[in-house]
């Protein structure tokens, strides 16, 4: 069950925006028979309701001063393969298929909302393949985490990595600043 992160009135960094805000209700999503809510989420005043992990609050963010530089915790997500029922087929025993019955989901928020999924035709065209790329969008976190170490290593001491680890270490630079546009460097003419 979720507990709330933050109160009303609270000031936050909305990370998604970009912006701070005050949080203008604490709303909790019920559901029936059930002691406390499912989920929680926040109105900041900026169009739409946001989950805890979007917002950062500014007890953290005075430890941290910019929003790049906090910790993994808040840059990098937590994701998850869930198992859905098929529900387009009526034969779920095909000899291709990995996991007979069910198809996966990458869900990417705590309250089971966002995500990644494929239609039932694109699943049965190649089912091996789709359980692989959500293997890979799973573990992407991870490797974003592991490619910023590499990078910040690579920036406190350039002179004592090896040549092959301080290339590595400058395309996980380029890869992150991409991925958090940072700069608009494309990653195509990067690389040459």
């Amino acid at each position: 069950m979720a507990k709330a992160v933050f109160h009303k009135a609270q000031r936050v960094f909305v990370k998604p925006v970009g912006t701070w805000a005050l949080i203008e209700q604490v709303i909790p999503h019920w559901v029936k028979d059930v002691d406390e809510p499912l989920r929680i989420t926040y109105d900041c005043g900026l169009g739409r309701r946001f989950e805890a992990f979007e917002l950062v609050s500014e007890q953290v963010m005075h430890k941290h001063h910019r929003p790049e530089d906090e910790d993994d915790d808040f840059l990098f997500e937590r994701w998850r393969i869930d198992r859905k029922i098929i529900k387009w087929r009526v034969d779920t025993t095909t000899g291709m298929d990995p996991n007979p019955g069910t198809f996966p989901v990458v869900v990417t928020d705590d309250g089971d909302w966002g995500g990644w999924r494929v239609t039932g035709s694109e699943y049965d065209r190649d089912s091996r393949r789709i359980e692989h790329q959500a293997r890979m969008i799973v573990h992407t976190p991870e490797l974003m985490r592991i490619a910023r170490k590499l990078a910040d290593a690579a920036s406190e001491s350039p002179d004592e990595l090896p040549a092959e680890f301080a290339q590595l270490a400058q395309r996980c630079a380029l890869i992150l600043r991409h991925v958090y546009q940072t700069d608009e460097v494309s990653l195509e003419t990067a690389a040459e």
